[in-house]
C-alpha cells in the first residue's frame, strides 16, 4: 500500500519540482533608488519568459511623467566576453539625457552578463552570419524593455526615443518600422554587426549581407535614424558606414548620417565616455528636437 501512496504521488512531486522553472518572473525595480541620477536596478521583460533582463533606469527630480530613452548596449559573438560583461550604464550619455527631461532605461539582453540565457541574438559563423536575423533578435529585446516601461505611471507613453551602440544600434534599425508616436527618434553610433572579425581591425564578416540587411530594415522603416560614427572607428569605419547608411536609405529609411572627429584610442566606443557624448552633443539635440515647420502668418 505504501508503495502505491508513493507511485501515485510521484506526478504531484514532478510538478512542483518543475514549477520554478515554467513560473514567468515578475519584472520591476530591484532595488532602491540611489545616486547619480536617482539610479535604480530594473527587471525587464525578455525573449525568455523564463529570465528576467536585468536594467538600470536613470531618472530626473520629480514624480514625471518623463519622456523615456532606452540606450541599446553593444554586443559580441565571444562568449566569454559577453558572460564577463558588467552592466552597461552609459552613464555620460545618461547624465546628457537626464538632463533634459528623459528618464533613461539601459537594459541588458538575454546572454549577456547577470541577465544570462541563451544568446538569441547569435549571427552565426561569419562569413555566413545572419546580420538580418540578429538585428531582429535585438530589436525584440528592445522592444520588450520600452513596452514595459512604457507602461509605467511616470513614463509617458508616446514619443520614446531609442539610442543604440554597435551592434545594440543595428537593433535599433531593424526597430525603425515601429509606430512613430511610441518612439519619435533613433539615434545609433557605429551600428553593425560583425566588426573586428577575428579581432582584426576594419575586417567585417559578411559585409555584403550587412548591407543587404540594412536595406531590408530601411524598406519597413517609418522613424528617422541619426546615424554617427567617429572619424577613428576601425569596427565600422566612416567609408563603411556611410554605405550602410546608404543602403538603409536606398531601401527607404531616412537617415541623417554624421562624420564626428576621432575619440579617444578607439572611436568605436566614443559613446561611452564624456569626450564622445560632448562631441556627438550637437547631432543628439537635433535628433532629440528635429526642426519643426514654422508657422506662418494668416495675410
Amino acid at each position: 500500500m505504501r508503495l502505491l501512496n508513493i507511485i501515485a504521488l510521484l506526478p504531484l512531486l514532478a510538478s512542483l519540482a518543475a514549477s520554478p522553472l515554467c513560473a514567468q518572473v515578475t519584472s520591476g525595480p530591484s532595488g532602491e533608488e540611489g545616486e547619480p541620477l536617482r539610479r535604480q536596478k530594473w527587471l525587464v521583460p525578455s525573449l525568455d519568459t523564463g529570465i528576467a533582463a536585468h536594467a538600470v533606469l536613470f531618472r530626473p527630480a520629480g514624480a514625471g511623467p518623463f519622456r523615456l530613452a532606452v540606450i541599446a548596449h553593444a554586443s559580441t559573438q565571444n562568449g566569454l566576453r559577453r558572460a564577463q560583461m558588467p552592466q552597461p550604464e552609459y552613464r555620460p550619455l545618461a547624465a546628457y539625457l537626464v538632463a533634459r527631461g528623459y528618464a533613461v532605461l539601459v537594459p541588458e539582453r538575454l546572454g549577456h552578463g547577470a541577465t544570462g540565457g541563451r544568446y538569441v541574438e547569435d549571427q552565426g559563423g561569419c562569413d555566413e552570419a545572419d546580420s538580418a536575423r540578429s538585428g531582429r533578435a535585438t530589436a525584440g529585446q528592445i522592444r520588450l524593455a520600452l513596452d514595459h516601461l512604457r507602461k509605467q505611471d511616470f513614463i509617458r507613453n508616446e514619443a520614446a526615443i531609442v539610442i543604440g551602440h554597435s551592434a545594440g544600434g543595428w537593433g535599433a534599425l531593424a526597430l525603425a518600422d515601429a509606430d512613430p508616436k511610441t518612439i519619435s527618434a533613433i539615434a545609433v553610433f557605429a551600428p553593425g554587426r560583425g566588426g573586428h572579425a577575428n579581432d582584426e581591425p576594419n575586417r567585417i564578416c559578411a559585409p555584403a549581407k550587412l548591407l543587404a540587411a540594412a536595406a531590408e530594415f530601411g524598406r519597413g522603416a517609418r522613424i528617422p535614424v541619426t546615424w554617427l560614427v567617429a572619424g577613428n572607428d576601425s569596427y565600422f569605419a566612416p567609408a563603411f558606414s556611410k554605405s550602410l547608411a546608404d543602403a538603409f536609405r536606398g531601401g527607404g529609411g531616412k537617415v541623417d548620417f554624421r562624420i564626428l572627429p576621432a575619440v579617444g584610442g578607439e572611436g568605436h566606443w566614443m559613446i561611452e565616455s564624456e569626450a564622445g557624448v560632448e562631441a556627438a552633443s550637437g547631432d543628439l539635440a537635433r535628433a532629440l528636437n528635429p526642426d519643426r515647420p514654422k508657422a506662418t502668418k494668416k495675410p
